[in-house]
């Protein structure tokens, strides 16, 4: 079972939205780098290069297991300071 705080920062998370800070995918695993893909590409049509996580779950069609891993490779990306996790506050 999950502890309530890790429930919650889940929750936090997917509420937040995800900056592209550089464009690198070096030693990055695959689901990294269809996250950075996917951001760099909002960027081409001189849009911003942000997306809500929110968003991107729908976009990626991931539920249960995979949306826990896909959490954990954007946190891996904002550790390695490729992206930036922006909370939003209600």
């Amino acid at each position: 079972m999950r502890s309530k705080n890790k429930r919650g920062e889940s929750q936090r998370l997917v509420k937040a939205i995800v900056v592209l800070i550089r464009n690198t995918t070096w030693r990055c695993g695959r689901l990294e780098k269809s996250i950075v893909k996917h951001l760099y590409a909002r960027k081409a049509g001189f849009g911003k290069p942000e997306a809500p996580i929110k968003d991107m779950i729908k976009s990626f069609n991931l539920s249960g297991k995979k949306r826990n891993e896909f959490l954990d490779a954007i946190r891996r990306l904002e550790r390695r300071n490729i992206i930036r996790i922006l909370s939003v506050v209600n």
